[in-house]
């Protein structure tokens, strides 16, 4: 028999969901390290931490299954104790702790100091920034905002993460500094809504302001814009881009749709005139700028003539990065009033045109390359590659630079010069060259 006693507690903290969960894992185990306790990330321990993602359909089945095999694990005696937190135990914690009754204790996105009070630690305030990245040592998540108050019908966010909350300017710099002191070059800024930053506590959109004072810390090399909302953009944080060498010509604006009666159902607020005009003028403003957005297909009422505009406005706007989801139903939103009328399988064989017809673009946009020169960061190296990322693409969503491993020495987290001599829809093959 077991003596539990006698076993020194190590915590495992497992992440489900988006750079956001990633973001908030990493600050519980800054906190717990902070209180003496061991703790590690996706590894063995005896007590588990999931931290999981209710976002759609599809998350929040992994991030079910993913409780239930700890459990198991729990009942089995592999593990001692089992604790969920995050947004689907924010959502819906009455139900889980219903339905899976063995998992020890559930915690919702805003009870951090609950959470650590169980695991035997205290929430310490002074910890600005203090935490265990558990990225590459290269690239950090910075997230500059909590919540989100925009309406829009078919998300569930505001119900997991709450109203809109900037985090101030000068504690951001604080964090960025201590990232960069432990060898971090890029920051990708996350936040529900980037593009909202400030204006609760400044009564201004600041994004600008906030990213003329991250380039000033030293050390980091890139900086990255995620999430941003097409209604209110700041169009000064575009003047901050192209004149500031730190600021990535890299935008990540999730669109959605593009027909009108799908934008205003969606409560948008913008219309297709307004969305084509927008990314006119981002590419005006700044012409080598890669733009990633997100569609969603499927939305309730739909039309075949709805979908087919967007495909027509995929292949005019040619972006440089795109993702599409089928729609999902989500309870307590107000796109769940309307009828879910469009079917899975047709939602479906909507996602595969788009991303089919964005495999081409990508091809096409990738062709171009060929030849000329990018500098590159290198995230790790895999196979018989190093794989390399340009200021135009994000970790694990864009496209990514390999560079053959028996023929070139790179080292991990270092940029290198390289020129591409070959491309593939989502993958470029570079050789490094000497810097000029």
């Amino acid at each position: 028999m077991r003596t539990k006693t006698l076993k020194k507690n190590k915590i495992n903290v497992v992440t489900l969901g988006c750079s956001k969960n990633v973001y908030d894992s990493e600050v519980l185990m800054g906190q717990l390290a902070a209180n003496g306790k061991e703790v590690v990330h996706e590894e063995e321990g005896n007590i588990v931490v999931i931290n999981t993602c209710g976002f759609i359909d599809n998350a929040k089945e992994e991030s079910v299954n993913t409780i239930l095999n700890f459990v198991q694990k729990k009942e089995e005696g592999l593990v001692d104790k089992v604790f969920v937190t995050g947004c689907l135990s924010e959502r819906y914690k009455p139900d889980l702790q219903k339905e899976i009754p063995s998992v020890d204790q559930y915690f919702g996105t805003t009870e951090l100091p609950g959470l650590l009070k169980v695991l035997g630690a205290d929430y310490k305030h002074e910890l600005i920034g203090e935490r265990l990245t558990t990225t590459p040592k290269n690239y950090a998540y910075l997230k500059i905002a909590e919540g989100c108050d925009r309406p829009c019908s078919f998300c569930a966010i505001p119900l997991m993460r709450g109203k809109h909350k900037s985090t101030p300017i000068e504690e951001i710099i604080i964090e960025a500094q201590k990232l960069a002191a432990k060898g971090v070059k890029e920051l990708i800024l996350i936040a529900q809504d980037l593009t909202y930053y400030g204006l609760d506590i400044y009564k201004k959109r600041n994004l600008a302001e906030l990213l003329r004072e991250l380039v000033k810390v030293e050390g980091i090399e890139w900086i990255r814009l995620h999430y941003a909302f097409p209604t209110g953009f700041p169009m000064d944080v575009l003047e901050v881009m192209k004149n500031e060498p730190k600021v990535c010509n890299y935008l990540d604006i999730p669109l959605q749709h593009i027909s009108d009666s799908i934008l205003k159902s969606m409560k948008r607020g913008t219309t297709q005139v307004k969305t084509i005009k927008l990314i006119h003028d981002f590419r005006a403003a700044v012409p080598d700028m890669a733009i990633r957005t997100t569609l969603i297909v499927g939305y309730p009422g739909e039309t075949e003539a709805d979908f087919q505009n967007l495909k027509t406005w995929v292949e005019e706007m040619r972006f440089e990065r795109l993702g599409c989801f089928a729609y999902s139903h989500e309870e307590n939103t107000t796109a769940y009033e309307l009828d879910d009328d469009v079917p899975q399988e047709v939602k479906q064989q909507r996602a595969n045109e788009i991303m089919e017809l964005q495999s081409q673009i990508s091809w096409e946009l990738n062709q171009e390359k060929i030849g000329k020169e990018f500098k590159v960061v290198i995230d790790r190296k895999e196979g018989k590659h190093f794989i390399g990322r340009t200021e135009f693409d994000s970790p694990d969503v864009d496209n990514e630079v390999l560079i053959d491993a028996s023929k070139f020495y790179l080292k991990t987290g270092d940029f290198a010069n390289v020129k591409i001599i070959a491309a593939e829809d989502y993958d470029l093959y570079a050789e490094p060259i000497e810097s000029k």
